[in-house]
């Protein structure tokens, strides 16, 4: 699932999809109906209540799961894995939704590090990936080790990304580069689903 305010044609959803599929990773991209219609408009608007859109993830999650096949890891882009997250909690024990990789996740609004978003986080029982650039406003690595996270969600794990910022841009002085975390981030995807025994093409 997309962030906030760009869509799944985003240049870093783009390469972030094109490199999980040379890991091997299969992907499905989902767009949100107030984003849908943003593009279609051709102006901005702010998504709804994020209980809209856990809503809405779970539709489609039970339209996809229709299909057959492996059962369905959820993953997202910020906001997009601020919802993955929140349905997978709601799910109880994980056995509908058997893992998540949250890239960037969005701790607190930028600005306001008081403001958690982590109280559905013990409800969480499936596998969890966290994505997420030292540099992220949205969550520094100096104030998310201090979460307790393991405490929180004793399966997951938080793979941090050298210099990365919300984007896993990097600042030229750093020696990384943005397209360098990207790979990095799908390599890193790729072991855990693998390390679950639930890769595609596993």
């Amino acid at each position: 699932m997309h962030g906030a305010g760009a869509g799944q044609a985003s240049d870093f959803l783009v390469a972030w999809r094109n490199a999980l599929a040379t890991q091997g990773v299969q992907t499905l991209a989902v767009e949100f109906s107030y984003m849908q219609r943003m593009l279609e408009e051709g102006r901005r608007r702010p998504p709804p209540k994020v209980s809209v859109l856990v809503e809405e993830l779970r539709q489609w999650h039970a339209l996809l799961s229709q299909t057959g096949g492996e059962p369905l890891w959820l993953g997202g882009k910020s906001m997009g894995g601020r919802v993955a997250s929140m349905l997978a909690a709601e799910s109880g024990s994980g056995e509908e939704i058997p893992g998540l990789v949250l890239a960037g996740y969005p701790f607190h609004p930028v600005g306001k590090p008081d403001r958690l978003r982590l109280e559905h986080w013990p409800g969480l029982h499936c596998p969890v990936l966290v994505l997420q650039g030292k540099r992220d406003p949205f969550g520094m690595q100096a104030e998310v080790e201090g979460y307790g996270l393991t405490e929180l969600a004793p399966q997951s794990l938080v793979h941090w990304l050298e210099d990365g910022d919300h984007d896993w841009a990097a600042r030229r002085l750093s020696g990384a580069t943005q397209q360098g975390l990207i790979e990095e981030a799908a390599k890193v995807t790729a072991e855990f689903m693998l390390g679950h025994r639930l890769c595609p093409d596993d």
